[in-house]
């Protein structure tokens, strides 16, 4: 049997997600812009949707917008935001997903914007400091972009902090949650976030499909145009299995999203002390604050001898998926930007294990003595 340790990357469909989908793209094949019945059937399941998504983050159901993943629903966000609410200047962090760095990097190329990097602390924290001293700096509008949960190494920003520093600088703030939603509560009415990003299957719901939070208070124009689906948002008929499915995960992880969250706590410390009593010289890119990184991603630090030179490729033939850093890339290992901004040692090597609720206290005990035999 395989051992699958990249959750990060994306999550095996829960059983039930697939039972729900399969039932319905049976049975749901109207078009929901279609006014008879069978386009009435399939809107009331894309609006009990959007109920559930606004229930599990407090907010306001005219606040949720199907995508078709999170990196489109960040495309929208940052650059609607120029266009239509005269953003002239973005802060991000320096270890944003690509979707969020690159697309800030084209629009500052177009001498759309002016774009400032944070930096971050060998754990991966921003400065909030060196935050309110940048926003100080200009009353330009801005938006700031910080994410919520790193993918590669699972620090936890305080997004909390970040909100109140942007009201106080009338600055907007997008996060991309992408790696909490669900795993984290998020409550939209404690946190005050203009636009937040999640996708469905980082948490055991189906790929392809995504969805943004839109403030009320700063609306956006559509992004792709077309038949003025998700309230003239976001053309083009929507995914309604998908859809139904992405709401049907995070309902059965936020049921009992405690006691699923503490399954992967323990396996993730039984791994940590295992790999680390059989092979002492690795390190771990955390602290031992539970509070500063998620349960679910470990990255985890060898020295760089001939055995580490292809350690993903090896863990793959001993049947152990993982990865080399950021898996929404080309697959083939490069120099990542989040391992050069918490300034990783070049003569180590880092792969990320990443965690679930289906994995076993078995699957850590074997992918440990597979990596021991590795390094023999």
């Amino acid at each position: 049997m395989r051992i699958y340790f990249d959750n990060a990357a994306t999550t095996p469909m829960h059983p039930d997600v697939i039972a729900h989908m399969s039932q319905l793209m049976g049975e749901v094949y109207g078009n929901p812009s279609s006014i008879h019945q069978a386009g009435r059937k399939a809107r009331i399941i894309i609006e009990d949707a959007r109920k559930s998504v606004a229930k599990e983050l407090n907010c306001s159901i005219g606040e949720v917008f199907f995508t078709s993943s999170a990196t489109e629903a960040n495309n929208m966000i940052l650059r609607r935001s120029v266009q239509d609410l005269g953003v002239k200047r973005m802060i991000i962090s320096s270890i944003e997903h690509p979707c969020v760095l690159n697309t800030v990097k084209e629009l500052e190329k177009l001498n759309l914007i002016d774009l400032e990097i944070l930096n971050v602390n060998n754990l991966g924290l921003i400065d909030l400091s060196e935050l309110k001293t940048i926003l100080a700096k200009s009353e330009v509008k801005t938006l700031v972009s910080v994410m919520h949960v790193n993918n590669e190494i699972g620090v936890i920003q305080d997004i909390e902090s970040i909100s109140k520093i942007c009201q106080e600088n009338n600055a907007l703030f997008h996060c991309d949650a992408v790696q909490s939603i669900a795993k984290m509560p998020i409550d939209l009415q404690k946190v005050k976030i203009d636009y937040l990003s999640g996708t469905s299957h980082k948490f055991h719901g189906p790929k392809g499909v995504g969805f943004m939070i839109l403030s009320n208070d700063y609306t956006l124009l559509p992004f792709i145009t077309g038949g003025g689906q998700e309230r003239e948002l976001r053309s083009g008929t929507e995914n309604v299995p998908g859809i139904a499915g992405l709401a049907e995960a995070l309902k059965i992880y936020a049921a009992e999203r405690t006691e699923k969250v503490n399954v992967i706590r323990a396996l993730k410390y039984r791994f940590k002390l295992k790999l680390k009593a059989a092979l002492p010289e690795i390190l771990f890119l955390e602290d031992e604050n539970p509070e500063r990184f998620i349960p679910t991603i470990l990255s985890v630090s060898f020295p760089e001898n001939a055995r580490t030179e292809l350690i993903t490729f090896n863990l793959d033939i001993a049947g152990i998926s993982a990865s080399a850093g950021s898996a929404c890339a080309s697959g083939v290992e490069q120099a990542s930007h989040v391992l050069e901004s918490i300034k990783f040692p070049e003569d180590r090597r880092a792969v990320r294990f990443s965690f679930s609720y289906f994995n076993t206290e078995e699957e850590v005990d074997d992918c440990v003595d597979k990596i021991k035999k590795i390094f023999s």
